[in-house]
């Protein structure tokens, strides 16, 4: 069932300067829904991570969406930046949680951002909502973010993990990166391009949050991601294609690794393969389930 909210919701966003963040903002105020940004306090701990906000605050809003937390691909993941991967995560997840479980009737969902990294490694084994967490640095932040969740508890308030995938956008993430080396020439297979790849392109997940907003039967975790996951080697192909450039330069893993060290093997050399089976059932629908399209919207 879907909730009748109309074109008014007010949404409360954090993280809203991040690539998604900003394609959500412009994506739901185009809908008609009101969204206002949630600003973080820098370097505030666990009672001030943002600033102004209290449940008094928060009542104003419909909903309330999480996207706030340090950039995983950004640095070599020191002992430092790892620290200051996972704490950003789970600081401003937990503030919101205990904030929001506090506040009266309003809101009544609230969206906390988790990546498909909690399944970690797994080939191409066919990864579910149910399925476990996995093995690595990834699994350990992501099982810790959806529990600094758990204290959002309060009557009528829905809780949704959305576990998002490789998104396809020339404005920021894994595209962005590769799309001048590509163009080059340069591009090609990273390690062995068996590894999976679940991704989702920039438009529908948009169109997947405002989804899972008005879903009043959705809740726990969600894979948001499309629903045709390719390997490296198949993305890689794709790409080329697209750009009309050859990939025949592969990156070897070991290579990678001493460039980028944990982050080369988790990120690159390492895969899922993901399936959004909450969204199919509940009847979403993709405008841009195919790789080769959704990579065509972003660079022609």
């Amino acid at each position: 069932m879907v909730v009748s909210v109309g074109k008014d919701m007010k949404v409360a966003i954090a993280g809203a300067s991040g690539m998604v963040g900003t394609a959500l903002s412009q994506y739901l105020t185009s809908k008609g829904h009101e969204v206002t940004p949630l600003r973080r306090n820098r370097g505030g701990g666990a009672d001030n991570a943002f600033a102004d906000v209290t449940p008094e605050y928060l009542s104003k809003f419909d909903a309330v969406i999480n996207l706030a937390g340090e950039n995983i691909a950004e640095k070599r993941w020191t002992a430092e930046q790892k620290k200051a991967i996972e704490e950003s995560r789970t600081i401003t997840t937990g503030f919101l949680a205990r904030t929001l479980a506090k506040t009266s009737i309003k809101p009544t969902v609230f969206i906390n951002a988790s990546a498909i990294g909690f399944y970690g490694n797994r080939d191409a084994e066919i990864l579910t909502e149910d399925s476990a967490a996995g093995n690595g640095f990834l699994p350990i932040v992501c099982k810790a973010w959806e529990k600094a969740t758990e204290p959002a508890k309060r009557d009528g308030l829905r809780v949704v993990r959305a576990r998002i995938g490789v998104v396809i956008s020339k404005q920021g993430g894994a595209l962005s990166k590769m799309l001048l080396p590509f163009q080059m020439g340069g591009g090609g297979i990273l390690g062995s391009g068996k590894q999976y790849m679940s991704w989702i392109s920039i438009h529908d997940i948009v169109r997947a949050f405002e989804f899972l907003l008005t879903s009043d039967n959705i809740a726990g975790p969600v894979n948001l991601v499309a629903p045709n996951p390719v390997t490296n080697e198949e993305f890689t192909k794709v790409l080329g294609g697209v750009l009309h450039r050859p990939t025949i330069l592969p990156a070897p893993g070991f290579a990678l690794k001493i460039i980028l060290g944990d982050m080369a093997q988790e990120m690159l050399l390492e895969g899922n393969r993901v399936k959004p089976a909450k969204l199919e059932t509940a009847g979403f629908t993709y405008e841009y389930p195919n790789l080769k399209e959704a990579i065509e919207r972003e660079v022609k």
